[in-house]
C-alpha cells in the first residue's frame, strides 16, 4: 500500500508541475512569453515591470522548486538529498536572477539568447532533470 501511496504523490506533484507550466500566463506576469513566442530576433524588449516581473519569476521559481524538493523526496526519501538540493537552489537562483537582470538591463538588439536561456532555467524545473540522474547514480555507486 505504502508503494501506491507513493507513485500516486509522485504523479500529483509531477501534475503541479505541469499546472505551472499550463497556467504561466494566468499566475505570473512575464511579458517575455509573448515576446519569445513571437519573432523576436529584429525586436525590443517589451516595456517591462521589473519589480512585478522579479515577483513573479520568483514565485515560479519557488513553486517549482518545492515540487521538485517534493519529487525528490518521494524518489530518495534522504534529508541529505533535500538539504543539498535546497542549498544548490537558493545559490543558483541568486546567480540566475542577478544573471537575468543584468541582461535585461544590458541588452542589446538581436542578441537574445542568453536571456532566453537564464530565463528559462528561472521559469522552468530543469534543474531537476539534472538533479534526478546525479542523484540516481550516486545512489548506485
Amino acid at each position: 500500500m505504502n508503494k501506491i501511496v507513493t507513485i500516486i504523490s509522485i504523479l500529483l506533484v509531477l501534475v503541479a508541475l505541469i499546472g505551472v507550466r499550463f497556467f504561466e500566463e494566468d499566475l505570473f506576469y512575464d511579458p517575455l512569453i509573448g515576446f519569445f513566442k513571437s519573432d523576436y530576433a529584429d525586436q525590443t524588449l517589451p516595456s517591462l515591470d521589473t519589480f512585478n516581473l522579479i515577483l513573479s519569476i520568483g514565485f515560479r521559481y519557488i513553486l517549482n522548486t518545492i515540487f521538485s524538493l517534493a519529487l525528490l523526496w518521494l524518489i530518495f526519501k534522504k534529508v541529505e538529498i533535500i538539504k543539498l538540493s535546497a542549498i544548490l537552489y537558493l545559490i543558483l537562483f541568486l546567480l540566475l536572477l542577478a544573471s537575468y537582470l543584468l541582461l535585461i538591463f544590458n541588452y542589446k538588439e538581436g542578441s537574445y539568447l542568453t536571456l532566453f536561456y537564464v530565463r528559462r532555467f528561472l521559469i522552468q524545473p530543469l534543474f531537476l532533470l539534472i538533479l534526478l540522474p546525479a542523484f540516481y547514480f550516486q545512489k548506485k555507486a
